[in-house]
């Protein structure tokens, strides 16, 4: 234990220069948050979706950069709030994309496929607008992959079929990672080479719903002993700031960047302890860390990326999983804002909501990190 302890204050510090010293490459090219020059040429851009997470940092992005905008969704989230946007009522569910016909786009970026109707909703989109635009954007998930087994992984590893997943046969609704690489092939079947598709992972920073990433800032924010899970240095972490994601997906509208991407970061990415001591660095409370091997939560039914949100233990099956090779994708101009900017805008959002939004919708309460914490501690005597 003294060994562990000198290396995880040894990793904190190393964090800490990460944050606000060492100048990695990508991160040296982020634009600064909110900033953006005028694109080199106007875009008409269509955004299916728009008002939900993702789509309001693309609108707005897309505004500052000068181009003309377009969104298509069903008019209940949040109509009216971009000035200067044409808004376009339709429902995809329904197959009512009346308001798509007769109309010319050069690029469509599709965010608001659903999980069990993906397929459907991209094969109407994508088919009926197939001569209207000259891209067709489509936001996927890294879950497509049926194998994350190498390190490190990369983007064209075997995708989910209805042949090779698991505990599902015809007739059922499409799980989530195969509902999303079907509808990948029905963007591909419509716009061939002119399509574009991006992989994240988990999305996170300022105005996410679900609040993944947003417990952990809040979190550490509060102070005292942070119940912190697995293996501080195998488990690894790679996640896209939403601003991050949304702002490259325009820059690859205006540069007519066609293939596969992932969507995530950084580059080589990130040990949960330098997440948790990054996240730590842009606060000021004290912090008794506690490490808690993966095999204890599970006894006490702490699941990865549910009740211990980013956390997710490296195994075998999945060793590449956090593990991905991003140099494709930053020569395609993907670039990362550090740590700190996500943890800080995370928690301005957070701050800023209102009081009955603030009760968090991931994570565990205090009352039963202090039981799990207890029980460690007691069986560790």
């Amino acid at each position: 234990m003294t060994n562990r302890r000198t290396f995880l204050h040894s990793s904190a510090l190393g964090a800490g220069a990460l944050l606000f010293g060492t100048k990695h490459h990508a991160l040296a090219q982020a634009p600064a948050p909110g900033a953006a020059e005028k694109a080199p040429r106007k875009l008409k851009l269509l955004i299916l979706g728009g008002t939900g997470f993702i789509g309001p940092w693309q609108v707005r992005y897309a505004l500052k950069r000068g181009h003309e905008v377009t969104i298509f969704n069903r008019g209940r989230s949040g109509p009216g709030q971009f000035e200067g946007v044409e808004e376009l009522v339709g429902d995809r569910a329904a197959g009512s994309l009346d308001a798509l016909k007769g109309r010319k786009w050069d690029a469509v970026i599709d965010n608001s496929a659903s999980r069990s109707d993906a397929p459907d909703w991209v094969r109407d989109s994508a088919g009926l607008l197939k001569d209207a635009a000259d891209q067709y954007l489509f936001i996927s998930t890294r879950s497509v992959y049926r194998d994350l087994s190498q390190v490190p992984a990369t983007v064209d590893m075997p995708l989910l079929t209805k042949e090779t997943t698991p505990n599902w046969e015809e007739g059922k609704r499409y799980p989530y990672g195969l509902a999303k690489a079907l509808a990948e092939g029905e963007a591909e079947a419509a716009f061939g080479n002119r399509t574009t598709i991006v992989r994240p992972g988990l999305i996170v920073g300022p105005g996410d719903p679900t609040d993944r990433f947003t417990y952990w800032p809040v979190r550490i924010e509060r102070g005292g002993e942070v119940l912190a899970p697995g293996d501080p240095v195998e488990d690894r972490v790679q996640v896209i700031d939403v601003r991050d994601l949304c702002e490259w997906a325009i820059r690859l509208c205006e540069a007519r960047t066609y293939g596969t991407f992932m969507g995530i970061g950084p580059e080589n990415g990130r040990s949960i302890s330098e997440v948790l001591y990054g996240i730590a660095a842009v606060t000021s409370a004290p912090i008794d860390w506690s490490w808690v091997p993966a095999s204890f939560l599970a006894e006490h039914k702490l699941r990865p990326y549910r009740e211990m949100p980013v956390w997710r233990p490296s195994t075998p099956d999945d060793a590449g999983f956090a593990r991905f090779d991003l140099s494709r994708e930053v020569a395609a101009g993907l670039t990362f804002r550090t740590l700190a900017d996500t943890t800080r805008a995370t928690l301005e959002f957070h701050h800023g909501r209102p009081e009955e939004k603030q009760k968090l919708r991931s994570g565990i309460s205090a009352k039963r990190e202090a039981e799990v914490l207890a029980a460690w501690h007691e069986s560790r005597k």
